[in-house]
């Protein structure tokens, strides 16, 4: 384990914040870790102020988009202790990014080392509310000072965090995109790429101009198959079964997805992961089968799907109360966090606070 220096502020930010009224990833705070990779590998692990660095014009990263990045949460349990959820999968996730976008790896137990460190010196950023977290954004980027389409020589990591209330504090409204499309299989689309994210503003922007929260993306072959939503993974509960697009290498590998599964799973749920055509969706609906939907993320943990529109159709989801799968899987991943549902499993790690005078 790499030792990492630890720089405190002079004085903190926290007493400006209202953590009554956070809106989401517009603030942050204190601390960042910074990692720099120069001659094959990697150095200068440090804990420093939050704030800007430069960035060379000729930055590799602005021209030809080597960048890649996480989203993670820190929470408190019921008796302040702070905890993260599973972050060796975001260490490992990041590190099938680097492969794809031609990036170095991070070594695992460096990621989650830094991660724990930085979570220990902020804990006093962690907001108490439910639904409420500190949003980890891990990031990568190549900082190449030279104009050319290669892999950089040299790259940047940075985690840095921000208090944040729930992404979606209600149900959202979807509707089947079938003219853009976010990824192909062969493509970036299980890469948490930022250039992923950038084509999906215009199409997204269509969708809010209309009244929708967000786009479902479809096969970028014949716009038949559901791949995701603009920041989830999707699942439907089609007669008392858990149905969810499989990960064919166009979609995102999510940590949450992949953690509500299990979780079902365990409660004896049948999963069926499967290309999911939206024709089956639709003749569920129709036959009164289609009992629920909802997103899965980091961000949005499990959001609940109140509408889906596809073309010249409308499908009206049933009402929350109705819905037991999602509400089930929300309480228990909650309920993990918070320390009111034993964790057997070993997802939750418990965090040593750190005081800033005796780091």
């Amino acid at each position: 384990m790499t030792k990492i220096p630890i720089h405190p502020v002079t004085a903190s930010r926290i007493s400006s914040v209202d953590f009554n009224n956070i809106p989401f990833g517009r603030t942050f705070s204190d601390h960042m870790f910074t990692a720099d990779y120069k001659d094959g590998a990697w150095g200068n692990y440090q804990i420093i102020p939050f704030g800007p660095f430069e960035v060379h014009p000729a930055c590799l990263a602005l021209h030809y988009g080597q960048s890649i990045f996480e989203g993670m949460k820190a929470s408190k349990d019921k008796n302040g202790q702070p905890m993260l959820f599973r972050p060796e999968l975001h260490a490992q996730r990041l590190n099938a990014s680097a492969r794809r976008l031609s990036m170095p790896e991070f070594p695992e137990s460096d990621f989650v080392d830094a991660v724990e460190k930085l979570v220990g010196l902020e804990h006093e950023w962690i907001p108490p509310a439910e639904g409420s977290a500190l949003y980890l954004r891990p990031l990568m980027f190549g900082n190449g000072e030279f104009i050319g389409v290669a892999p950089s020589d040299t790259y940047k990591f940075i985690i840095f965090t921000g208090p944040v209330g729930p992404y979606y504090p209600k149900p959202v409204r979807l509707i089947a995109e079938d003219q853009y499309v976010r990824a192909a299989i062969g493509g970036v689309g299980e890469a948490k790429a930022a250039g992923n994210y950038a084509s999906s503003l215009l199409p997204a922007a269509k969708a809010n101009a209309s009244g929708y929260d967000q786009v479902m993306w479809m096969d970028a072959k014949e716009f038949k198959y559901i791949q995701e939503a603009g920041t989830m993974n999707l699942f439907f509960v089609i007669d008392g079964k858990l149905v969810t697009p499989e990960t064919d290498g166009a979609i995102l590998k999510g940590i949450t997805r992949r953690t509500l599964i299990q979780i079902a799973q365990d409660k004896g749920i049948e999963v069926i992961e499967k290309r999911l055509p939206i024709d089956e969706v639709i003749e569920a609906y129709r036959a009164g089968k289609l009992e629920e939907s909802f997103g899965s993320g980091t961000a949005a943990v499990v959001s609940h799907v109140s509408e889906i529109t596809y073309r010249d159709l409308t499908m009206v989801l049933p009402p929350m109360e109705e819905r037991k799968i999602g509400k089930m899987l929300k309480a228990t991943i909650d309920g993990l966090r918070a320390g009111t549902i034993e964790d057997t499993n070993g997802w939750v790690r418990p965090i040593d606070k750190l005081e800033r005078l005796s780091v």
